[in-house]
């Protein structure tokens, strides 16, 4: 891995901290395009009550100077405003697991006496240094053209009508309502469907698409497991809280088909090797094709609910039921910057470790000499070779 990301904080903790290591040196650094991101992070309709108190903004505590990085590695911060709640305050001891939290599993991994360590550090609340951290590397991406953006395809049982809508399109429509879908007949629905959740006092999962455009062909490798792209993608994305299953296109739906009907044919366009579909989600053998990387994410039901569910009080060892914790009705619409910011992660490292370099120009003048998907970029010499 040539850039590496780390964060820490816990949720009631004094901050966040966002650590980047390998970024070059002269990328123009814009504060504010963080804590618009931030910002989209807190907004969207199902979210809880935290998202009212905290207003998230970042501060650059090292890798920045005048404006540019330095190549040395950036720290950023969040700090959490509901800290000053919780100061000092003595607080019982969480001794009753959540079923889908990480309560259980901490106290057994970490000899836990008391489970809130658990629900701190696990909480989704760290999405925050992460979504800081990725949209420092949007901002590299963007030097290059490379734009990643998200939307929300489909909430509980009701999904959009996303095929008359091309790939350009649909980010920008999806800004248009609270449930960042970009159809706007399938938005409503949606909307209804997550009050229906709240007069429920129950929670909502749905499927979240990221698409990348202007990527170039040739990004990732199939020469080690662990290298190719759409690996690293899927832990990156799989990483994120209540995230439990990823694809890249519509692949559990090519399982439906043939191969003839799943692939992406090949075409000759004057000088240009094109593809008129994008079915394999612009990766194939773990590499880019230059076609628009497309993710989606499925994103359960949070266990967090109004209605309490059945448990054992690990102190007692008496049958149990949760005690409620703030938390979103359907988080879906706010984790769309989260999966995008993941994204932006893992093509940033995708990207120096391709170009190679220390400083920005470095890393655009080899960008401008990458070879294209055309017939004069590719040296076949045709006959016959022999192997070994």
């Amino acid at each position: 891995m040539t850039l590496r990301m780390m964060t820490s904080g816990e949720s009631h903790g004094p901050c966040l901290t966002v650590i980047l290591d390998g970024l070059p040196a002269g990328l123009p650094f814009d504060v504010e395009s963080i804590n618009v991101d931030l910002s989209r992070r807190q907004k969207g309709y199902g979210a809880g009550p935290r998202m009212k108190m905290e207003t998230d903004r970042v501060s650059v505590l090292s890798g920045v100077m005048a404006g540019k990085t330095t190549g040395a590695p950036l720290t950023l911060q969040i700090d959490n405003s509901d800290h000053a709640r919780w100061k000092d305050k003595a607080v019982d001891a969480m001794t009753a697991p959540r079923p889908g939290h990480a309560d259980l599993n901490g106290a057994l991994k970490f000899g836990y006496t008391d489970l809130r360590p658990s629900l701190e550090r696990a909480s989704a609340r760290e999405t925050a240094a992460r979504v800081a951290g990725g949209a420092v590397c949007r901002l590299f991406l963007a030097q290059f053209g490379i734009r990643v953006e998200g939307y929300v395809a489909s909430i509980a049982d009701v999904t959009a009508s996303l095929e008359a809508i091309p790939f350009e399109d649909r980010a920008n429509q999806a800004r248009q309502n609270e449930v960042n879908c970009p159809d706007p007949v399938a938005a409503d629905k949606m909307q209804a469907r997550i009050r229906q959740a709240m007069d429920d006092k129950d929670t909502l999962g749905g499927i979240i698409e990221v698409l990348t455009f202007g990527l170039p062909a040739g990004l990732g490798t199939f020469t080690q497991w662990d290298r190719r792209l759409d690996a690293r993608l899927g832990a990156a994305v799989l990483s994120v809280q209540a995230i439990k299953g990823v694809e890249f296109g519509p692949a559990f739906e090519n399982t439906r088909q043939p191969g003839t009907k799943v692939h992406d044919p090949i075409k000759l366009d004057g000088p240009l090797l094109t593809r008129p579909s994008d079915r394999s989600g612009g990766l194939e053998g773990g590499v880019t094709t230059g076609q628009p990387l497309w993710i989606r994410a499925a994103m359960k039901p949070i266990p967090t609910t109004l209605n309490p569910q059945p448990t054992v009080d690990l102190a007692s060892g008496e049958p149990s039921q949760t005690r409620y914790e703030r938390s979103d009705f359907c988080p879906t619409p706010r984790a769309v910057v989260v999966i995008e910011a993941m994204t932006c992660l893992v093509l940033a490292d995708a990207l120096i470790e391709k170009l190679g370099g220390d400083s920005l120009d470095e890393l655009k003048e080899r960008f401008n000499r990458l070879k294209q998907p055309r017939l004069s970029d590719l040296s076949m010499q045709g006959g016959n070779i022999i192997f070994w």
